[in-house]
C-alpha cells in the first residue's frame, strides 16, 4: 500500500494526502468474497465478541433474548457497512479520504480522530485483557500476586499494573518492529480463537450436564426493565462494528467487485458473531450452574471463568492462546487504522510507527480495567457512550454519500485545496453542526450513567438508543442543510 503512486492530480496540496491515502489502482484490487468474508471472521473472533454475549447473560437476559438482540444488531450495522464499504470499492480510497466529501479537506480531521480516539480505547480494552492473561499464568507460578492489596489510586494491584504494561510492552515493540513481524500469528489468530471457544463450549456442556437447565434459565428482567436491557444491550452491540462501519472503506478499497464487499461481510459478519455469541451465552449460563459459590458479577469475563479451572496445565495453555490471538487483533483492528489517522492529521511529522505509538499511549491513559469491572460498564459506559460519536459520523457520511451526492463523488476533488470539497476553507459547517446536532440530545443522560448529574426521563431513555438517535438526527441536519447550500458536487 505505501508503494502505490497518486494519480495525476493537479494543484494537488501535499499537506493533505500520503503514499497510503492514495486510490488504489485497478490492478490492485484482489479481494474476493472469501477475502472479504475471512476479514470479518478474522476481526469478529476475540474477546470482546464473547464480552458482548455474556454481559447479556450477565444483565439478566435469558440466552435467546441475548442472542436476539446480538443478531438483530448485526444486521442494522451490516447496512450503514456495506454503504461506506461501496464508496472504498468504486474509488479505491480509504477512510480519511471518503470523509473528506462530507467535511472537507480539514473538516475531515474532526472524523478521523473520533474514529482514531475510539480505537484507542478498543486498543486499551484488548491490552488489558491480555495483560489479565499474563497475570493470570504469573499466578500459577507465584500465588503470592493474589494476595497483593490494590494501588489506591488505580484500583489494581501493583502486579496486574505490571502484566498489562508488560502486555502493552509487546504491542508497541510490533508496532515499531512492523506488522509483517507477526504475519503468521495474524493468519492463525482467528482459527486459534475459534477453537478455543469450542473447547470451552464443549467443556461448559460436560460439565454441566448438557445445556438442558443452563438454556432454561429465565430472564431475570421484568417486562419494563427488559426493553430498557434490551435497548442497551441493541445500542451497545451496534455500536461494537460501529466503528468499522465507518472506516469500512479502509479494506473494501481492496475488493474486486460491490457483490465481492457485499456478500462477503453479509456471510462473514452475521455467521462468526453468531457463533461466538452462542459460545458466550451458553457458556455463560453453564457457569453459573458449574460454579455456584463463584463471584456470579465476574463469570461473564471468560479469563475469570478459566480461572477456576483445577488444571493448571489447561489454564496456562488457554492463557497463552488468548495473548496470542489478543495481541494479533489488536495490531490488525486496533492500531492499523488509527495509525494513519494520527498520520493524516499531520503527515509531514507523523508516520505510521509514530501514530500506532500514540495509539497505544491513549489506550493506557483511558484505564480500561474501570471499563471491564463490571458487565454494566463496558456496555453502559463505554459501547453505548461511544455509539455516540460514532452514530453521528455514520449519520453524516451516509446521508452526504447516499442521499446528497447519489454515490457520485469527484476523485481529484478528494485531494485538491480549493476544489469541490473544500468548501471556503477546508471545513464543511453543515457536516460539524449536524455531527455536534446528533450527539447533544444524548449527552444528558451519559453524564448520569458516569454519575457525575441525575437527568432521569426522558434522557435516559434517549440515551439508551444514542447510536440511533444520533445517526438519525445527524443525517436529517445534513441533509437539509445540504439542500439549502449549492448542489455539490
Amino acid at each position: 500500500m505505501g508503494e502505490t503512486s497518486l494519480p495525476s492530480l493537479p494543484d494537488t496540496d501535499p499537506r493533505y494526502i500520503n503514499a497510503d491515502m492514495a486510490p488504489v489502482p485497478l490492478a490492485g484490487r484482489k479481494w474476493g468474497v472469501r477475502d472479504m468474508a475471512a476479514l470479518w471472521v478474522s476481526m469478529a473472533a476475540c474477546i470482546p465478541t464473547y464480552f458482548s454475549a455474556s454481559s447479556l447473560i450477565a444483565g439478566g437476559m435469558s440466552w435467546w433474548q441475548a442472542v436476539l438482540t446480538i443478531f438483530a444488531a448485526n444486521v442494522i450495522i451490516l447496512v450503514p457497512m456495506i454503504v461506506n464499504a461501496h464508496a472504498g470499492t468504486k474509488y479505491g480510497i480509504p477512510f480519511p479520504v471518503y470523509c473528506r466529501a462530507a467535511f472537507g479537506l480539514r473538516g475531515a480531521n474532526v472524523p478521523a480522530l473520533v474514529r482514531a480516539f475510539v480505537a484507542c480505547g478498543w486498543f486499551g480494552i484488548q491490552t488489558w485483557i491480555g495483560g489479565t492473561a499474563v497475570h493470570t499464568i504469573l499466578a500459577v507460578f507465584a500465588p503470592d500476586v493474589l494476595a497483593q492489596p490494590k494501588l489506591d489510586v488505580l484500583d489494581i494491584t501493583a502486579a496486574e499494573l505490571g502484566c498489562f504494561l508488560v502486555f502493552w510492552a509487546v504491542n508497541v515493540f510490533v508496532i515499531v518492529r512492523g506488522i509483517e513481524s507477526i504475519r503468521i500469528l495474524l493468519n492463525i489468530k482467528a482459527p486459534l480463537l475459534i477453537a478455543l471457544g469450542l473447547l470451552l463450549l464443549a467443556w461448559a456442556y460436560s460439565a454441566a450436564g448438557g445445556f438442558g437447565e443452563a438454556l432454561s434459565r429465565p430472564s431475570t428482567l421484568g417486562p419494563d426493565k427488559f426493553w430498557l436491557a434490551f435497548a442497551a444491550g441493541l445500542t451497545a452491540n451496534v455500536s461494537f462494528w460501529a466503528t468499522l462501519s465507518l472506516n469500512i472503506p479502509d479494506f473494501s478499497r481492496y475488493a474486486r467487485t460491490q457483490r465481492d464487499q457485499v456478500v462477503g461481510q453479509a456471510a462473514g459478519l452475521p455467521t462468526t458473531m453468531a457463533l461466538y455469541a452462542f459460545i458466550g451465552v451458553a457458556v455463560t449460563s453453564a457457569a453459573y450452574i458449574i460454579y455456584p459459590n463463584a463471584d456470579q458479577k465476574k463469570l461473564w469475563d471468560p479469563i475469570y471463568l478459566l480461572n477456576q479451572f483445577d488444571n493448571k496445565t489447561a489454564l496456562v495453555f488457554s492463557m497463552l492462546a488468548i495473548c496470542l490471538a489478543t495481541l494479533a487483533t489488536n495490531i490488525a483492528a486496533n492500531v492499523v487504522s488509527p495509525a494513519n489517522d494520527f498520520a493524516h492529521l499531520w503527515p509531514r511529522r507523523i508516520g505510521f510507527r509514530a501514530g500506532g505509538v500514540i495509539t497505544a499511549v491513549l489506550g493506557v491513559l483511558i484505564m480500561p480495567w474501570k471499563l471491564l469491572a463490571l458487565p454494566g460498564d463496558y456496555i453502559i459506559v463505554w459501547l453505548v457512550g461511544v455509539s455516540v460519536l460514532l452514530g453521528s459520523v455514520g449519520g453524516v457520511l451516509a446521508a452526504d454519500y447516499v442521499v446528497v451526492r447519489r454515490a457520485r463523488l469527484h476523485l481529484a476533488g478528494l485531494y485538491r485545496r480549493e476544489g469541490p470539497y473544500w468548501y471556503g476553507n477546508g471545513s464543511n459547517p453543515v457536516a460539524l453542526v449536524a455531527m455536534a446536532v446528533g450527539i447533544a440530545p444524548c449527552v444528558p443522560g451519559f453524564l448520569e450513567v458516569i454519575k457525575l448529574v441525575e437527568v432521569g426521563d426522558p434522557w435516559t431513555t434517549i440515551y439508551s438508543y444514542a447510536w440511533f438517535v444520533s445517526f438519525g438526527l445527524a443525517s436529517a441536519v445534513y441533509v437539509v442543510g445540504m439542500a439549502m447550500r449549492k448542489r455539490p458536487v
